[in-house]
Formats: structure tokens, sequence, C-alpha cells
């Protein structure tokens, strides 16, 4: 497993770079240096002095990825991309365009984005996985056909209207909690509660028909078959057997759910008023900081890879038959 593991880890580094080179390609045709200058001066007419001095002191004064005038190999390591890049495999972020320190703002947002995330995810895989097996359980008869047109109506509608809905009826007429703010330890109870129900509901159509449609796969094999003929009640056939052989596929969806356990949600966080990162994020791209945009990107890229390695390993756990080469 170690040999594997080391070989996991070798191909993210050729994989980390693709990303930081594409982040780096897109933010710059969009932008320029030039035009960041402008933005964060709030000049109309800025000086030329003006934009050349604060391109020196944010270190945008470089070539992007070439430098002619230098030289050797100075041609490529003399240049923005390179220098923004190399720290970040150190997880050294810099500093943001108003000269805070993004991994400290990292370490302190992180907090926040868990605090929705987490009960988010545990609770919603809990009651979609719940909810699957119920339609499962009541195959073919009315109740799993007006669970599956539940699904449907649900996966429908846009995360947006959930939250905008939820803001109005829960907080605005109903005054059950407050429409957005948060605030540190057991007194943000009540700033999570909608957020965490609103995401829960959103993600029951999707992800209760995908297990559906998973444990309709396995209830038809032959090992489900031979329960049966022992005498076990469909429910214990269920969850003692369905379910413990549908936990790969269902590994292979939560894997994707990591990296937004803590990058956090960009409309939940923006809406609610929550000072997490994803919020974080969607401040940066409006103020156009690079430095912040491609941190997050490059820490998202970290924690999906590392969240396919534990899932692969996790393979190994569920089923014995699974062996990592």
């Amino acid at each position: 497993m170690l040999a594997y593991l080391i070989r996991r880890l070798l191909y993210a580094i050729p994989i980390l770079v693709g990303v930081n080179l594409l982040t780096f390609a897109l933010f710059f045709v969009v932008n320029t240096p030039d035009d960041m200058a402008r933005m964060q001066l709030g000049i109309k007419r800025v000086t030329p002095e003006a934009i050349e001095k604060w391109k020196a002191q944010h270190g945008y004064d470089k070539p992007l990825l070439f430098n002619a005038q230098a030289a050797g190999v100075e041609k490529f390591t003399e240049t923005i991309f390179v220098e923004r890049s190399v720290s970040m495999f150190a997880f050294d972020f810099g500093y943001s365009d108003d000269g805070r320190s993004i991994s400290r703002e990292i370490g302190t947002r992180m907090w926040p984005s868990l605090a929705i995330a987490l009960p988010n995810f545990f609770v919603g895989l809990a009651l979609y996985i719940t909810f699957a097996l119920l339609m499962t359980l009541f195959r073919g008869t009315a109740l799993d056909v007006a669970g599956v047109a539940l699904c449907v109506v649900l996966m429908s509608i846009s995360s947006l209207f959930y939250i905008i809905g939820g803001q109005f009826l829960v907080s605005k007429l109903w005054h059950w909690v407050p429409i957005s703010g948060y605030a540190p330890g057991l007194d943000g109870l009540k700033f999570l509660v909608l957020p965490v129900i609103i995401g829960v509901i959103g993600g029951i159509g999707g992800n209760a028909r995908w297990y559906r449609t998973i444990f309709l796969e396995e209830v038809n094999k032959d090992y489900v078959r031979t329960a049966r003929a022992k005498g076990l009640s469909e429910i214990k056939v269920l969850f003692r057997h369905v379910l413990k052989n549908a936990l790969i596929p269902i590994l292979t969806g939560v894997v994707v759910v990591i990296p937004l356990l803590f990058m956090g949600s960009l409309l939940t966080e923006s809406f609610f008023g929550i000072p997490g990162l994803g919020s974080y994020t969607i401040d940066a791209i409006n103020m156009q900081d690079f430095n912040i945009v491609r941190a997050m990107v490059f820490l998202g890229s970290v924690l999906y890879i590392v969240g396919l390695i534990l899932t692969d390993i996790s393979y190994t756990l569920v089923d014995p038959r699974v062996r990592l080469q």
C-alpha cells in the first residue's frame, strides 16, 4: 500500500502544476496586472507611475510566463507564474492584495465553513440513504412512484429558490431564526439551522434517486436471493446485505463532497452572510484578487486528490477483495 500511496502522490504533482497553469492562464485572459492595479487603486485616471509602483509592491512587475531579458533558466524562473507557484506547494499562499495573510484567513474561515458543511453532510447522507432504502423496500408500489416523483420535483428546483424561499418564510415571516449572520460557539447555532436545513432539502432529489438506483441494482443479485431463501426479512436483507455491498459506489460519490466540506458553499455563505471560505472566494473574485483565487483553486485540487486516495483506501475496508497495487 505504501508504494501505491507514493505513486499516487507523485501523480498529483503534474496535476497540480497543470491546475496552477490553467488557473493562471484563465485569470490573466480577462485580467492584466495593469487592470488589477487600476481596480485596487480605485482611481479613474490613475497615473502610469502609480500603476508601476503598485505592480512592484505586489510582485506583478515581472513577465507572466517568459522573461526574455533574463539569461538561462531564469527566463522561466524570473516570472510571475513560477514565483507564485513554487511556494504554493509548501502551502505558503502569500498575501492578498490588501496585505492580509491568505493562510491565516483560510485557517480562520475554515471553521464557519465546516460548521455548516459537516452537519449538512452527515445529516444529509443519513437522510438520503434512508429515503432511498425505503423507496427500494416499497419498489413498484405507489409509495415508490410518489418518492421518485418527489425526487424529480426537488432536483428540478434551483438551490437559489430554496435559499430565498427559506429566508422569506422561516426568517422574515415566521421569525424563527435570523435571516443571516454568524457567531462563534453555541451562539452561532441559530445562524446555522436554516442553512443546514436548506442544504439537506436541496440535495434530497438527486442523491436519494441516485442511491435508489444503486440499491435496485443490488436487490436482484444472487446473494440477495440466497439471503431471502434463508428466511431473512426484506428489511434485514436491505440493511445487512444490500447496504453493505452498495458502499463502494456510495463512497465514490461521497468523495466529490469532500472538498466542499472544507471549501464551503459559495451561494449559501454569500446569501447567509457567513464568513467562510466560500464567501472568501466570491469576494476575491469580485475584487479580482488573483492570489486568493489561485490559492483556493489549488487547495480545492489538493483536497480532491486526497479524497480520491482516501476513497481507494476505504475500498479495502468495505470489500476485502480489493487490493491496492
